[in-house]
């Protein structure tokens, strides 16, 4: 449909949205998240807020929605807000949908309905709604190069096709803000570290200890290994655009790692995100106050939980 709509402009009911449908993840969500248990988990004190944000194409504005036990004082910033809200798989499908690849989602902002797409887009500030909600420690976890291998990585001379610009641009929208936000935020506390105590009680600014936990691989030469996983038609459409080759020769395989939900490539991204967690077992340990004898399912000789598994499938890029 996107590529030879216009023989088929009139029927504008076939018309496509976006290039792929997210309405199985939908129903997925809807069969795996009970998300009308929050309320209860906030009550009970287990869970002080639960924050989704989305860029709303109406208005221009990025959202947070979140939902606490009491509205949070203050939160709007430069094309930034927050509204205390229920929180739905709308919001889950409208943070998560990636522009272009799926459909925008429908929310209610103040009254008005207004269409919502990825979080990541004209997020300045991805560590924030964490801070704003009171958070002392925070685990971010990345799909950006904070953690690959040094030095300078030496690209092709050659031409850069349509594949490998939107890859890039892509890549702006959703991996930078999230490293220069960690940036400033050590920043700060390094700042704070070299003031006196006097001077720290009469600013607004604290601490923030923060662990990242970001691939050691280039996910876009992971990517390349799994072009071949995608459907033909999406396989027809990138070579259209410039995706071509495989391994460390192909080009634009950072734009096809935003569409590989097939399971090979997913299940070797949560191997990686497992692997590069277990390397940094005792930064893990320390972060969150656990002993080594309470955990001795963090080692390499034993698999650990099931919730441990499904904190390093956001390793994928599918979780924004």
């Amino acid at each position: 449909m996107m590529s030879i709509g216009w023989v088929i402009a009139r029927w504008r009911k076939l018309k496509p949205r976006s290039l792929l449908d997210n309405s199985p993840l939908a129903n997925l969500l809807g069969q795996l998240v009970n998300l009308h248990r929050v309320p209860q988990l906030i009550a009970d004190g287990h869970l002080k807020a639960l924050a989704v944000s989305a860029s709303s194409y109406s208005s221009g504005q990025h959202v947070t929605f979140y939902e606490a036990a009491e509205p949070a004082d203050h939160w709007v910033r430069s094309q930034r807000m927050a509204v205390h809200s229920r929180i739905g798989v709308e919001h889950l499908l409208a943070s998560a949908a990636i522009p272009f690849v799926f459909p925008a989602t429908r929310l209610e902002l103040m009254g008005q309905p207004e269409w919502f797409g990825d979080g990541s887009m004209r997020q300045a500030a991805p560590i924030s709604p964490a801070v704003h909600l009171g958070a002392e420690r925070v685990l971010v976890i990345g799909a950006g190069r904070m953690h690959e291998p040094p030095g300078r990585r030496v690209g092709s001379s050659d031409y850069p096709n349509m594949a490998q610009i939107a890859g890039h641009a892509l890549s702006n929208i959703f991996l930078d803000a999230l490293a220069v936000d960690v940036e400033r935020l050590q920043r700060i506390n390094a700042t704070l570290r070299l003031l006196p105590a006097e001077a720290r009680a009469q600013t607004h600014l604290r601490p923030i200890e923060v662990l990242v936990i970001a691939p050691s691989q280039r996910l876009d030469d992971i990517a390349a290994r799994h072009l071949n996983a995608l459907p033909t038609p999406i396989r027809a459409l990138l070579r259209g655009v410039g995706v071509n080759g495989q391994g460390q020769s192909a080009r634009g395989a950072a734009l096809a790692s935003y569409l590989l939900f097939e399971s090979d490539y997913t299940q070797e991204l949560m191997a990686l995100g497992e692997a590069d967690t277990l390397a940094r077992r005792q930064e893990v340990l320390n972060f969150f106050g656990w002993s080594e004898r309470l955990t001795p399912w963090l080692s390499q000789d034993m698999p650990p939980p099931a919730k441990v598994m499904a904190t390093s499938s956001a390793e994928t890029r599918l979780a924004h």
